[in-house]
């Protein structure tokens, strides 16, 4: 019940501002037409509890599930299955990012379909997956993750220099986009089950830095799509 509470509370914060800058706008400087105000009214009111219903999902289901597969990832001591299963979650959580599909919807609309929805989605979601099973690997292996990082923007600086200058600025945005509702507590909550069972890594130190490495799998994975594509 207080989680209930809590969530209600963190929405109304999240989206009353908005709401009453828009409306102080309306009655002093744009005054958009009646109809469109009231349907600004009412698709705050349903985003809300939309919000509402999906932090509730995430705190009750993603984390709790993502930190046990994590958990039960590390004790087979399977490397690979590690592997494997860290690219396969990485990817359909991805591609259920709601961030990901705006920005592929708003993509393909304007490259007029040159650039399709669904490559872009699948592409972004095999740049997260593959990076993830990266990022649990480096928990693994205790692999500093400076050198990843370091790494892997020197490989996107090359790489921007071969695409496409119209690819450049939507592979950081799908980088961004990435770091959605959905994809940052089911990658975290893994992260740290997989380092909270192995001995000698710490939770709180071994399991965070996964989005930050996440993040760079759709940059270098688009400016790839650019490289083709050109």
């Amino acid at each position: 019940m207080d989680n209930i509470k809590e969530t209600i509370v963190e929405v109304v914060q999240s989206i009353l501002p908005i709401t009453i800058v828009i409306t102080i706008l309306q009655f002093t400087l744009i005054w958009l037409p009646l109809e469109t105000f009231i349907q600004f009214l009412i698709g705050a009111f349903m985003v809300g509890i939309g919000l509402i219903l999906f932090l509730l999902g995430v705190n009750i289901g993603m984390l709790p599930v993502g930190e046990m597969i994590g958990s039960a990832l590390s004790k087979t001591k399977m490397v690979w299955l590690i592997l494997f299963f860290g690219v396969l979650l990485g990817s359909v959580v991805t591609i259920a990012e709601p961030d990901v599909r705006v920005l592929s919807t708003q993509v393909d609309q304007v490259s007029n379909g040159e650039i399709s929805k669904t490559v872009l989605i699948l592409a972004v979601a095999l740049g997260v997956g593959i990076f993830v099973g990266l990022s649990l690997m480096r928990i693994i292996f205790s692999i500093p993750i400076t050198y990843i990082l370091a790494g892997g923007y020197g490989l996107i600086f090359i790489l921007a220099a071969f695409t496409p200058s119209s690819f450049v600025p939507i592979s950081f945005d799908a980088g961004g986009v990435t770091t959605g509702p959905l994809t940052v507590p089911f990658i975290m909550a893994l992260g740290v089950g997989v380092a909270s069972v192995l001995r000698g890594r710490s939770a709180s130190q071994d399991g965070f830095g996964l989005i930050a490495l996440a993040s760079l799998g759709p940059i270098l994975s688009v400016l790839i799509l650019g490289v083709i594509y050109g």
